[in-house]
């Protein structure tokens, strides 16, 4: 009997042992959480989602086939708010959130209060560092929520590296957010990558050194022509389109090649609006991996790379030019290469990369006009001058409406204040004008837009765009294919149509699964995802939800 109870004893010390063993070797293995070296964000502004699979067929193996092949992609996402603009978007990837949260509620947008127009990353109290022009006077700080990049920052304690780079100060600034160590950007005036006092106080040694190789001017020596026979680019409309296309300052028509040596007088800016561009950003890149030493800490560290000339040659050539083709085919060249310095210089299995668009862009009105689609340009100038003709006879204030941006009407505030008129009453005589206009579908009371008789869905998207603080008073949906016109060439973008809402998102590498997936998805859903992989708090205005089929 006395043998039995010490045989139970015995198993019962061996048992907690083993099970204190087995405990300690779980935490011992669990010790430090599992994350990926680095994170590379690339956002391509103004890259529609079809133009992953328009192009395909002559994508190399390396660029945007290998993120399809090898990652996740989310092949309905889209986003949830309007307008659908270059900094909206950016902030909206970063922050999980709508503008009606995190305050960006367009490039340039009007402070209600005071009538004052603000540029999104405007900050008079910083300075420029790197050039004499005022091209550095920027910050993150009209952003009002964190970004993905700073939670990591603070998950770290700081010990996370962030660096934001794009040739627009937006695409470079807010994507970083408001703990980044760096965020450069493109000085036009100067030809050189810049920052502002909000980051340093001088540009590292490294950026010095890289800003010395002159390599705007090295590209630009080169000319633009096309990578392949200009025969071959079967996705474009012929290359001198005159009524769709814009030309270039000086030039006799928008054909190809374009002589970019011999415009190189007007200033290094001319290499935002060709592929070199996107390649000199992907070289700061790499030049920023090497010198800051990112992927190489204890902790994870985030690249946030933003390519700017797909934006800037859409708008000029609209999205069914041999030019955009070119740039496509280009960019994937130039992917390519960036990966494979990943490869080398971080491992392939040490990062993640994600792959998504700020916004789409629209066909050129004429160019579906001429094809039968119903499609025209919106004079946004001449509706806001008539409108104000108008609203003047009436209540006898000059300039009641100070702007039509955004395809919003913001209203003189302090002037209606200051005559004690009915802003109810302006609100609707500007409905009731504006929807008698040609093109416009609606005219929508921002603050009464949750019971305007409307879609649920473009409900939805004026709800979140509308900031109280930073919007217009209404908001005017124009007609599918309609556009404000900026002289009738190239494209724009800002509606609430798939064309300018529908984007790529697509990840690569750790912790990414292999695969696809045509249930909707949201731009919103990009930051909560990034912070589920890298377990880490989603930023403090996230409204999105973590994609799992994404994650392994």
């Amino acid at each position: 009997m006395k043998f039995k109870y010490l045989s139970v004893v015995l198993l019962s010390v061996i048992a907690i042992s083993t099970f204190a063993q087995t405990k300690k070797k779980t935490a011992t293995a669990t010790s430090s959480v599992p994350r990926p070296k680095l994170v590379v964000g690339i956002v391509v502004d103004q890259m529609r989602w079809d133009y992953l699979y328009r192009y395909y067929d002559r994508y190399q193996t390396g660029g945007f086939k290998r993120l399809l092949n090898e990652g996740f992609s989310c092949d309905n996402t889209n986003l949830d708010y309007i307008p659908t603009v270059t900094a909206a978007g950016h902030s909206c990837i970063y922050t999980g959130s709508v503008p009606a949260i995190h305050g960006i509620a367009g490039n340039d947008f009007i402070i209600q209060a005071t009538g004052k127009p603000m540029y999104c990353t405007e900050d008079t109290t910083v300075h420029t560092v790197g050039s004499a022009s005022r091209a550095g006077e920027m910050s993150p700080r009209n952003l009002l929520v964190t970004t993905v990049t700073d939670e990591l920052r603070l998950a770290t304690n700081f010990r996370s590296k962030v660096i934001g780079i794009a040739l627009k100060d937006r695409g470079g600034i807010l994507p970083a957010g408001h703990t980044a160590n760096a965020a450069y950007w493109f000085d036009d005036a100067s030809g050189n990558w810049i920052t502002s006092t909000y980051y340093m106080n001088d540009l590292p040694a490294w950026v010095k050194k890289f800003n010395d190789q002159k390599l705007p001017a090295q590209y630009l020596k080169q000319d633009w022509n096309t990578l392949y026979p200009i025969g071959t680019y079967l996705q474009s409309t012929d290359d001198n389109s005159p009524k769709y296309e814009g030309k270039f300052p000086g030039a006799d028509a928008p054909t190809m090649p374009v002589k970019t040596s011999q415009m190189m007088s007007r200033g290094m800016g001319l290499i935002r609006s060709t592929p070199y561009g996107n390649s000199l950003t992907l070289d700061l890149a790499k030049a920023a991996i090497y010198a800051e030493k990112l992927g190489k800490n204890s902790v994870t560290d985030f690249l946030a790379v933003s390519l700017s000339s797909t934006d800037y040659v859409g708008h000029q050539f609209g999205i069914n030019a041999v030019e955009i083709e070119d740039t496509y085919l280009r960019l994937d060249r130039d992917l390519a290469a960036f990966f494979a310095y990943l490869d080398t210089n971080i491992g392939k299995s040490n990062y993640t990369v994600f792959l998504t668009a700020d916004h789409g862009a629209a066909h050129n009105p004429t160019f579906l006009a001429d094809h039968g689609v119903p499609a025209s340009v919106w004079q946004a100038r001449d509706v806001m001058n008539n409108l104000n003709s108008v609203l003047e006879s009436k209540y006898g204030i000059k300039k009641m409406v100070i702007s039509l941006d955004n395809y919003q009407v913001n209203l003189n505030n302090p002037a209606i204040a200051d005559k004690k008129a009915s802003e109810y009453a302006i609100k609707q005589d500007c409905i009731a004008f504006l929807q008698k206009q040609a093109g416009v579908a609606f005219a929508v009371d921002m603050q009464n837009a949750q019971s305007a008789n409307l879609p649920e869905a473009l409900r939805t998207r004026i709800v979140n765009g509308y900031n109280i603080e930073r919007s217009g008073a209404i908001q005017i949906i124009l007609k599918p294919g309609w556009f404000d016109g900026h002289g009738g060439t190239g494209t724009t973008h800002g509606t609430w149509n798939p064309y300018d809402t529908h984007i790529p998102l697509v990840f690569m590498g750790w912790g990414v699964q292999h695969g696809h997936t045509n249930l909707p998805t949201h731009m919103t859903d990009i930051a909560p995802t990034v912070a589920a992989l890298l377990h880490i708090q989603t930023p403090n205005g996230n409204i999105g939800v973590p994609l799992v089929q994404v994650l392994k």
